[in-house]
Order: structure tokens, then C-alpha cells, then sequence
């Protein structure tokens, strides 16, 4: 008789090949940064007052920017470097201006956040962008071999994070 659960070795590989190891490094440095608003040094006192308004500001528009991609994508949403079967490729809403809009969006967001709290955490946000660059790298190789079309959106859409910047 066949047991019907998976074993863990290969529910661990199913887990890689989706790009689960991604999954956890970008969770990591995110619990990194949040850790790193709780350490010293903070900005200096004649801008740490500007840093926090502006900061807010910057968060909460890169969280707009985040919740406008995420409802743009609906169930085609993945947190994994390949796309679920059956998610359509999405080109609206601000996958019109850049390819990775969810990305660029938290990267703003987490700049926000680095700018109300300390410094070091600005420092790990740089880190997590360069992250998400090597992994939105990986996601356009499986988007490009699962989508005959997504070159010519590539080509159409340049930008990767953000359309004045990345």
C-alpha cells in the first residue's frame, strides 16, 4: 500500500524548483530591516523630524503602488519565481509602466520606513533590492519560457522596478 503523503525530501524540491529558497532569503533580509528600525544609529536630530514626514509619505505611496500590483495580478499573485499554470500574464495597471511593480513597490516601501527609523535599515533595504533584482531575474526566465510573447513585452516595458529609476 502507497502512502498518499509526499515525503518531506520531495516536498523540499518541489519547494526549490518553485524558488521557495527565494521565498525565504527576500522574508529574511525583511525581518533583517525590520530588526535593524530597532537599532541604533538614528538619523541625525536636524533631519530626523523631515526624514519621518517625508519617509511616511514615501511608504505609504510605495504601499499604494503595492496593493495597485497586487490587485492588477489577482490570482496570477505568487510569492515563488514561476507563475502558478494557470495565471494569465499580466501587462494593465502598472504592468503597463514596469515589469515588476509589487517589487518596486517595496522597495519605496521599505526606503519609507528606513527614513522614519535608522539608517542601518536603509542599508539592508539596499540589500533587498539587489535581492529582488537577481530574483525578478529568475522570474523572467520562467515567465519568458512559460509565455512565447513576454520578449516583446520585455522589449515594450524596460523598466524592471520603477519607471523614472530601475
Amino acid at each position: 500500500m502507497q502512502s498518499s503523503t509526499t515525503p518531506a525530501s520531495s516536498r523540499w524540491s518541489e519547494f526549490r524548483a518553485r524558488g521557495g529558497v527565494w521565498v525565504i532569503a527576500q522574508f529574511a533580509v525583511m525581518i533583517a530591516i525590520a530588526a535593524a528600525w530597532l537599532v541604533p544609529p538614528e538619523w541625525p536630530e536636524p533631519v530626523r523630524m523631515s526624514f519621518r514626514v517625508v519617509g511616511v509619505a514615501v511608504a505609504l505611496a510605495g504601499l499604494g503602488l503595492v496593493l495597485w500590483a497586487h490587485r492588477v495580478l489577482g490570482h496570477a499573485f505568487t510569492p515563488y519565481t514561476h507563475p502558478a499554470r494557470d495565471a494569465p500574464r499580466v501587462e494593465s495597471g502598472p504592468y503597463r509602466y514596469v515589469r515588476h511593480p509589487m517589487y518596486g513597490g517595496g522597495i519605496v516601501v521599505f526606503v519609507g520606513l528606513s527614513l522614519v527609523f535608522s539608517i542601518p535599515s536603509l542599508l539592508l533595504t539596499g540589500a533587498l533590492a539587489a535581492l529582488w533584482r537577481a530574483k525578478s531575474a529568475v522570474e523572467e526566465s520562467a515567465l519568458a519560457a512559460r509565455f512565447p510573447d513576454y520578449e516583446a513585452y520585455r522589449l515594450r516595458t524596460p523598466r524592471r522596478f520603477l519607471p523614472w529609476l530601475l
